[in-house]
């Protein structure tokens, strides 16, 4: 079983979350990109989540 983990990914867009859950849950990001942004318009609290998530979640180049 590979061990799976996840972080932020350098895809050139803003903090790499999105692209790293993408990469986590093997799903396109556009999918993640866009369910997250629905959360940020319907209560606001997708846009706090994602600044946690860019600060906890560690670069991709820190972890390789």
């Amino acid at each position: 079983m590979k061990n799976k983990k996840l972080y932020r990914v350098n895809d050139g867009k803003i903090f790499g979350v999105c692209g790293g859950f993408a990469e986590y849950f093997q799903v396109d990001p556009t999918l993640i990109r866009v369910v997250w942004a629905v959360a940020a318009f319907a209560a606001g609290t997708g846009l706090l989540a994602y600044f946690i998530c860019a600060l906890i979640m560690p670069k991709e180049s820190d972890i390789m």
